[in-house]
């Protein structure tokens, strides 16, 4: 079950938490070390909410803050779709079970929206690459208002596709999620209706500073366990720490230009590099750091909004509720 963030008034954020700063940090020179917004992590809980938490930031600082100038990630997240979003159901299309009990096999005639993502998305395919689809489906108004419901993902682990229902994709993009906004800006698209066109052409509305807290907070996360990982087993899962790196380079694109940059031609080889465990660890290190200080510079220059625009995506939902009641897929 996924459920809204709840926070309260008295609730001391447990070491290990994800966190968002409310106000800048700054050091003994006046000059300001981590800016608002910033995503560290909780390594030391006070008792109380009068002493500080000690947080540690991307580039391995730490720093003594106050409750009042902490927000959790999740909550950070969640602006203004904060609700219940109830259960997430996801359908495997394998399983005759789960598509007979949830209805869900005409969901596949539903599909709205197909692109291509991953390795060939990107430029870093090879003979080896699979073919990773995503895409979206608008089910039909009866099966929408049904008992049953639908479900909000289905899968098919065989080839390797993924569908998200149409309101639970936009409620991901407005978090800025990472995979789902690189559907909007796949340079593969294979299967596109007048509707996901006009969904398409209206993917800016998408585009805001929360793409700072949410690639920051999961490269942050990710390369934590990595760092665990090379002390207890040696080593990594290369291919990961590539893309962890593509992440980040994304997100400074997206602060500094506005859109999501899903090819990497540019870095492909140094990349590639990392892939195939042919660069240092310190090396990758010296990369992450340095890609963390252009992403803090990026996050202070750039001209996106602070949250997306959420009326525009609930009126286009809307509309799209409105055409499910037509026995033609718009």
């Amino acid at each position: 079950m996924t459920r809204r963030v709840h926070s309260s008034d008295r609730l001391i954020y447990s070491a290990g938490s994800q966190v968002v700063i409310r106000k800048p940090v700054q050091g003994s020179n006046e000059r300001v070390e981590q800016p608002v917004g910033a995503v560290g992590v909780i390594v030391k809980s006070p008792l109380d909410q009068q002493h500080a938490y000690r947080v540690r930031f991307t580039d391995g600082s730490e720093s003594q803050i106050r409750h009042e100038n902490l927000t959790l990630l999740a909550r950070f997240k969640e602006g203004d779709i904060a609700k219940s979003e109830g259960g997430r159901i996801l359908v495997d299309v394998n399983d005759e079970s789960q598509l007979s009990a949830l209805n869900a096999e005409p969901l596949m005639k539903r599909v709205i929206f197909r692109c291509v993502i991953g390795s060939r998305a990107y430029g870093l395919d090879d003979e080896h690459s699979d073919v990773d689809r995503r895409g979206v489906y608008l089910p039909a108004a009866t099966q929408h208002w049904s008992m049953y419901g639908v479900p909000e993902q289905i899968e098919n682990e065989a080839t390797q596709e993924a569908y998200w229902e149409l309101q639970k994709f936009i409620v991901l993009a407005l978090k800025a999620n990472p995979n789902v906004l690189e559907c909007l800006y796949s340079p593969i698209i294979e299967t596109a209706t007048p509707l996901a066109e006009e969904l398409l052409g209206m993917k800016e509305v998408f585009m805001s500073r929360l793409v700072y807290q949410t690639y920051n907070g999961y490269v942050m996360s990710q390369f934590k366990k990595m760092q665990a990982d090379i002390r207890n087993q040696g080593q990594v899962k290369w291919k990961h720490v590539m893309h962890l790196i593509r992440l980040q380079i994304s997100g400074i694109k997206v602060l500094n230009e506005g859109f999501v940059p899903v090819r990497v031609d540019e870095h492909r080889d140094a990349l590639l590099r990392i892939k195939a465990g042919e660069m240092p660890w310190n090396e990758v290190e010296a990369w992450r750091l340095q890609l963390h200080a252009e992403f803090n510079d990026a996050f202070e220059k750039t001209v996106l909004p602070e949250r997306p625009d959420y009326e525009a995506a609930n009126s286009f939902l809307v509309k799209a509720r409105q055409l499910a009641m037509q026995d033609e897929l718009p």
